[in-house]
Parts: C-alpha cells; sequence; structure tokens
C-alpha cells in the first residue's frame, strides 16, 4: 500500500490584541493601508485566466452588527439581531434597516439599540509572496492571523509590522 508524502508545510499563526478595534471606520483603514501600502513586500502576478491580479487583495470579509432590544417598562434585554453583511456599506444599512423597523420593535416588545461592542468585523486578505507563495493575513476585531505560509521570513515581516501599529498591540 502507498504512503501519503508529506508535499509542504503550511503555517498558522495568530496575534491576540490587547484591545479590540473599535469601529468599523478603523478596521477598513487599517485594512485599506494593507492594501495600499503593502508593508509585506508581496507582488502581483498574472493570473490562471491570463488577468492582472494585485499583491494584496481581499479574499474575503464580513461585518456583523447587533441590534438589541429592550423592554419599554422594565429596561431589560428581551431580544437580539444579528445582521451579518458582506460588506461595510451592506453593515452600516442593515444595521441602521433594524434600529428604524418599528414593525420589528414592536414584535420585540421593546425599543432597538446598537450594540456596536458586540459586533464583529472580518477580512482575509490573500498576500502574494515574492517566492510564488499565496498566504493569508485575517483581520478580526480581536486577532490578526497569518495562515498558509511556508517561510518564516513572512510571518517576521508580518509581525514587524504589526509591532509597529499600535491598534495591533
Amino acid at each position: 500500500m502507498a504512503d501519503f508524502v508529506q508535499k509542504t508545510v503550511n503555517k498558522s499563526a495568530v496575534r491576540n490584541l490587547t484591545v479590540p478595534i473599535a469601529t468599523v471606520t478603523a478596521f477598513n483603514t487599517l485594512i485599506e493601508a494593507v492594501i495600499n501600502d503593502n508593508p509585506f513586500g508581496c507582488v502581483g502576478y498574472t493570473g490562471s485566466d491570463g488577468q492582472p491580479v494585485a499583491a494584496v487583495v481581499r479574499n474575503r470579509e464580513h461585518y456583523t452588527a447587533k441590534v438589541e432590544f429592550f423592554d419599554d417598562n422594565t429596561g431589560k434585554r428581551i431580544g437580539t439581531v444579528s445582521l451579518q453583511s458582506p460588506s461595510i456599506a451592506a453593515y452600516e444599512a442593515n444595521a441602521a434597516e433594524a434600529l428604524a423597523n418599528a414593525t420589528l420593535a414592536a414584535a420585540m416588545g421593546g425599543y432597538a439599540e446598537r450594540d456596536f461592542g458586540g459586533e464583529s468585523y472580518y477580512c482575509q486578505l490573500k498576500c502574494h509572496d515574492p517566492s510564488g507563495d499565496d498566504y493569508y493575513v485575517t483581520f478580526t476585531r480581536k486577532t490578526v492571523r497569518i495562515s498558509s505560509y511556508q517561510d518564516d521570513a513572512i510571518k517576521t515581516a508580518v509581525e514587524d509590522w504589526a509591532d509597529a501599529v499600535p491598534a495591533l498591540e
């Protein structure tokens, strides 16, 4: 019987942030800085379809708004709505819609308030290393994860950059 032979060693590493990223605006500013400034020294390439691919791209993302409902008389929480959206624009629009939806508030039996502290943001960036390897840097409000890398120099480059970004302490 034939054996499986390991071909690659893909690694991952995570940094837990001491303070969550406060707002979706701050989160997006951080993501845009990585894409525009390319602090990891990634390189663009030509995809299998013959089209150019940027050095760093958004691979996937989602944003979850939370709206809590409270009893008009007691002030106790009586319900929660989570709205996962594919973009920041949709996240903001969906949260505003839930807050303004009188029918939903009546069905819940109270009034709505946004729970910013309970919201989550997720964006995975795909980076193309000069060596030809693709790896991912995934940001959430509370963590930064590097995954699918092989060369420890990639982790070092991301870590050195993160060490210089106050929001990523």
